[in-house]
């Protein structure tokens, strides 16, 4: 959460010109109401069920490039299949760089009625092990969505993936 995924995946599946998808919004927009409202309703554990078929539905279109919430990675079904189908770049943020992004939203419901820097930790001290798992991790402490991508792309490049995107 708040570390650009959805932004840094749009610019990054532009420059690859590969289409772009975010787990979120297409439950959204298949459930017609906000992820606040999933939340508020049916509760997490409904979410994450209606998170993880996204996820496996998107997973069966090839060459794309999608965007999960920062949750989805909980799941070992979920871990498992994004790692069979292609390349997981994890975009990584202090917890301070976090709640400065996130602060005024009211698009969280994980941070709804709690102290949200310290909700923020929490969440990231679970999930960080996970998302140390991916393929690649990029740091966007201290930087644009625009300039977060330019650095997924560059390593891309010097990882050698670029030519596997690409071609």
């Amino acid at each position: 959460m708040g570390t650009g995924k959805s932004a840094v995946g749009r610019m990054v599946a532009k420059r690859l010109k590969r289409p772009f998808m975010d787990v979120d919004e297409t439950i959204e927009k298949k459930e017609g109401r906000r992820i606040s409202d999933i939340f508020q309703k049916e509760g997490e554990v409904h979410f994450r069920a209606l998170e993880k078929k996204a996820i496996r539905d998107l997973a069966g279109k090839r060459g794309l490039v999608f965007a999960t919430g920062g949750g989805a990675i909980l799941d070992p079904g979920n871990r498992k299949l994004l790692k069979k189908i292609g390349f997981v770049i994890a975009l990584l943020a202090k917890p301070g760089t976090i709640f400065k992004r996130v602060q005024r939203s009211r698009r969280r419901p994980l941070l709804e009625g709690k102290d949200k820097l310290l909700e923020i930790k929490r969440l990231l001290k679970i999930r960080g092990p996970y998302y140390r798992q991916a393929d690649m991790c990029v740091e966007t402490d201290g930087c644009t969505a625009r300039q977060a991508a330019r650095r997924v792309l560059q390593r891309l490049m010097e990882s050698g993936e670029w030519n596997k995107t690409t071609g």
